[in-house]
């Protein structure tokens, strides 16, 4: 995601890469795994040229496509959602600047925050609950800190509990983007009630 102000400033969060489940979001990681820097550069230049070109104000999640192979990588875009976006939940936990605070300062015409991560040098993981075995998620909060090892962040929704709903997500911070999954994951999985 990035955001724009009025006057034409523009802050972009580092670019994100994300798993699909059924054309749910499921999984994201900031910055983004499996792309070549070069990659993200260019998505990060594609999504501050469309809000520039379209006088974005607010927050906009610019949804791209990576195509090709090596130096052949290239993004195509896919979909726009002006406005704080599902994808960029993790910035409350990983960003400096939210996307939610940032929505606000770009809104109203403020200087907009940093959007560096909390912990440089980390990569930030948030995985969604969409649905459960509880009838309500939070009765398994103890076992998700567990499962998580002490770092997970959960943010639950407080939504009534249906197959495949987004109840709400939680967010791991780690050096090692694949252990903060696996701790994302096993924290879900706990909510969810589908955990040893």
């Amino acid at each position: 995601p990035l955001a724009r102000t009025p006057s034409g400033q523009i802050a972009s969060w580092p670019v994100a890469s994300t798993v699909q489940h059924d054309g749910v979001c499921a999984e994201v990681t900031a910055p983004a795994v499996g792309i070549r820097p070069e990659t993200a550069t260019e998505a990060r230049r594609i999504g501050e040229r469309i809000a520039a070109e379209l006088g974005v104000t607010g927050v906009l999640a610019v949804e791209m496509f990576v195509v090709g192979e090596g130096a052949n990588e290239h993004v195509l875009v896919n979909e726009l959602a002006m406005r704080p976006h599902n994808t960029g939940h993790w910035t409350i936990d990983g960003a400096v600047t939210s996307q939610f605070e940032q929505h606000l300062r770009a809104v109203l015409d403020l200087p907009l925050g940093s959007t560096d991560l909390k912990a440089p040098g980390t990569h930030v993981v948030m995985v969604n609950l969409l649905g459960s075995a509880y009838d309500q998620p939070a009765r398994a909060l103890t076992d998700a800190f567990t499962a998580g090892g002490g770092r997970a962040k959960v943010h639950l929704y407080g939504k009534k509990v249906r197959p495949g709903r987004k109840l709400g997500h939680v967010t791991v911070v780690d050096e090692d983007p694949g252990a903060a999954l696996a701790r994302a994951r096993a924290a879900v999985e706990a909510l969810r009630g589908t955990c040893d």
